[in-house]
């Protein structure tokens, strides 16, 4: 009798646990997300106060940002592999926060990179990898909408700050702007990560819901399968094709005439990019979803197709702003959710045991993608004098993954894990 009441108990504890953490990692991935989100609002006042140093100058330290945080990753997923998450998420907020606080009394271009670009780059990676690793493992029932809450919260994270840093600057300047809430994000990431732990032995997780391999595959020998490198493939073009439009969004807004009209009495632009960035939030926890219920590969043939033909109208009704605006939001949410699925789906075939590192390898694509998609589509543009080629190009990679995920990903992963 006494083991029959007890088994409950456990059951319900380990549940409440793992929301815990979940929602601490929601906590923590939003303390890591201004310094790429709110970088914008900087990038004047750094300039002003490095005396000649060009716009450009100034902007590689978002690039070494973007290039820590991705690049490095599979080293950064084997160190939270091997000292686990508390320690390691922890260094990863701190080092973030410090960023900010010593980037405000830069004094030149190589400090300003040391500072913002190299410390915030390397924390905020640590710190991404390291929770969704941990949700995987938390969540081996829900691992699509698990990542894609963390996911979301990274991009949402931004929204609370970016009004209040706005507004901190015009009183108070961008040095103690950068001091006062790079000590807050700091310290709010790292309680939230000192709080965190991974699942025991004694942890009683519900049973996949999904095609999951019950073996745990070591980075090394990933790295010799088909499966992972057309995952790998299909993440990269996915990455390459969303950062085309975010990077280039204003631009081509501006050209198409966006940017002259009114929308509810409030300036196109704007909005547009306030919709997308909600509903780029809310695809990360929805498809995850999605995906736990009818499988990874055929989410994703919906979301990708989805965002194809998304893109291809907005393109089509680019005369109209209502239109344009509302598609541009439709397009956003057919993309945000490769930060849940691809995680979810490489858990799903190589295991949980060394899911950081293998996430850390796979997360590289968004690395390529980062480094691709601005300068093809500037460049493209540049050569044609046309938006159009641009979006050809992001219409055809949008429906070539989709189609992919489909006909040879869901066969090719079916075949390995069959093995």
């Amino acid at each position: 009798m006494s083991v029959s009441t007890a088994q409950p108990s456990a059951m319900s504890s380990t549940s409440s646990t793992r929301w815990i953490q979940l929602v601490l990692g929601v906590i923590a991935m939003m303390s890591i997300s201004s310094p790429q989100y709110v970088w914008t609002l900087f990038t004047k006042s750094f300039q002003d106060n490095l005396g000649g140093a060009t716009l450009a100058d100034i902007q590689w330290t978002f690039s070494i940002l973007i290039i820590l945080q991705t690049w490095l990753s599979p080293i950064q997923g084997y160190l939270v592999d091997k000292f686990g998450p508390r320690l390691l998420i922890a260094v990863g907020c701190l080092m973030s926060g410090a960023g900010w606080i010593t980037s405000a009394y830069a004094t030149s271009l190589m400090n300003l990179y040391f500072t913002y670009g190299l410390l915030c780059g390397v924390g905020t990676g640590i710190v991404y990898i390291g929770i969704i690793g941990l949700m995987v493992r938390w969540f081996p029932d829900r691992r699509g909408f698990a990542t894609g809450m963390v996911a979301a919260g990274y991009g949402f994270g931004a929204i609370l700050t970016t009004f209040p840093i706005s507004s901190m600057m015009a009183t108070a300047g961008y040095q103690h702007t950068l001091v006062v809430f790079g000590i807050i994000l700091g310290i709010v990431g790292a309680a939230a990560a000192l709080a965190m732990r991974m699942p025991q032995a004694t942890d009683k997780l519900p049973r996949v819901a999904v095609m999951s391999s019950a073996k745990d595959v070591m980075p090394i020998d990933m790295l010799k399968t088909r499966v992972f490198w057309l995952m790998f493939f299909m993440m990269t073009m996915m990455s390459t094709g969303g950062l085309m439009i975010i990077s280039q969004f204003a631009s081509f807004s501006r050209d198409f005439g966006v940017t002259k009209v009114l929308v509810f009495g409030l300036a196109a632009l704007p909005l547009a990019l306030t919709i997308d960035r909600i509903t780029n939030g809310l695809t990360r926890p929805f498809f995850g979803w999605v995906s736990d219920r009818i499988g990874r590969e055929n989410t994703m043939a919906i979301a990708f197709l989805m965002e194809a033909c998304a893109v291809t109208a907005m393109v089509l009704m680019r005369d109209n702003t209502l239109l344009f605006v509302l598609l541009s939001g439709v397009v956003f949410f057919g993309w945000g959710e490769i930060f849940s699925l691809f995680p979810s789906t490489l858990t799903d075939t190589f295991g949980t045991k060394f899911a950081t590192t293998n996430y850390g390898f796979l997360y590289m694509a968004q690395g390529i993608g980062s480094v691709l998609g601005a300068p093809v589509a500037a460049l493209l543009y540049a050569k044609t004098g046309s938006w159009l080629p641009v979006f050809a190009i992001i219409i055809g990679l949008d429906a070539l993954t989709g189609i992919l995920a489909l006909v040879a990903l869901k066969p090719l992963r079916k075949s390995y894990m069959a093995k």
